[in-house]
């Protein structure tokens, strides 16, 4: 703590309790960091066999199975109990994030800030995780975590880099400090549109660059995705006010090169999965982790139309997804594209 010079006294060091909303994956491996930097930690779990898996065998066995689990993590089903932490990470799915804030609002332990760790747009609305949280919360501080990151090697420790974005340099200092370890190691930024932008876009990319591998494209073609989808989502990233050294940070092309070149990645996987001829209906069916990139896919789109930016291989997949459009037809209708200049 310092003196501010006024009488009162700043808070500067880390939270000592965290609450993670989000019993999934990711929610399970940002549980893991918090606690091995030893912070009291609460997971929120909508799932019983969860609750009772990490509290009596410290395993996720449904999310994150085969990773033992720091026993300081206390699971719970009871979101009042993880209302009451000094600090909330809020890592439930894009689609159901303001479900669960609007549960929280009336239980948030005052004061306590809420870091976004969802990576999506809202459809319908087309609000950014911030937008979704000023609007059912509007009293608390807002920071987004975002950055490239497989859960399973983030919960094993393996060393990761990452994102904390907002616009309060002491709340993300102090999240900072809470969380940041010797191999997860969280990099400051002021630009939360920017942070947001790029997790939610590289989801629809990596959709892409999976239904090339599953039609067996090539690396080239890989390469081709990755570069002009990084175009498409610093075009929009621009248009709605983020930094253009943000998106070509961590939260931007940093995670948009780890998801689309590995199999490891949801979005990635349904890709394949799709460019091998399955159907999504089929392939949702088998998965209880969510592919944000499929939901999040039609609301990209939308916010391309609204800010009157060219997205084609984000409208391709939208198209895919959504049925309207066979992925032969739209791989023909990305490679007739008439011939540009690059910078365009």
């Amino acid at each position: 703590m310092k003196d501010s010079g006024h009488g009162s006294r700043i808070v500067t060091g880390p939270f000592a309790s965290v609450a993670v909303l989000g019993a999934g994956a990711w929610g399970t491996a940002l549980a893991q960091v918090a606690a091995a930097g030893g912070r009291d930690v609460v997971l929120w779990a909508l799932e019983p066999e969860v609750v009772e898996a990490i509290n009596s065998a410290h395993e996720n066995t449904l999310f994150l199975p085969g990773i033992p689990l720091n026993p300081r993590i206390r699971a719970t089903s009871a979101l009042e109990e993880a209302a009451g932490a000094e600090l909330i990470l809020a890592v439930s799915p894009a689609q159901h994030m303001r479900s669960v804030l609007r549960r929280l609002e009336p239980r948030l332990n005052s004061g306590a800030p809420v870091v976004l760790c969802a990576k999506g747009v809202e459809r319908g609305s087309l609000a950014l995780m911030t937008d979704v949280l000023a609007q059912e919360i509007p009293s608390a501080a807002a920071a987004v975590l975002s950055g490239p990151g497989f859960a399973k090697d983030v919960a094993r420790g393996l060393p990761t880099a990452t994102t904390i974005a907002s616009r309060d340099a002491a709340l993300a200092a102090r999240v900072v400090a809470s969380i940041g370890l010797p191999t997860f190691r969280p990099y400051v930024a002021d630009d939360l549109i920017g942070a947001e932008i790029g997790g939610a876009v590289k989801n629809v990319i990596a959709i892409a660059c999976g239904v090339a591998h599953g039609r067996q494209l090539g690396d080239g073609a890989r390469a081709a995705l990755i570069t002009r989808g990084f175009a498409e989502l610093t075009r929009l990233g621009l248009a709605m006010g983020a930094k253009a050294e943000t998106l070509s940070g961590l939260c931007g092309l940093g995670d948009l090169v780890l998801t689309c070149a590995s199999l490891t990645s949801r979005n990635t996987s349904l890709g394949a999965a799709l460019g091998e001829g399955r159907a999504l209906a089929d392939i949702l069916g088998e998965r209880r982790s969510v592919a944000e990139g499929v939901e999040s896919a039609p609301a990209v789109v939308a916010l391309a139309a609204r800010h009157g930016v060219e997205m084609p291989i984000c409208a391709a997949v939208e198209a895919i997804v959504a049925g309207r459009m066979n992925i032969d037809d739209a791989i023909g209708a990305l490679l007739s594209r008439p011939f540009r200049a690059e910078g365009v």
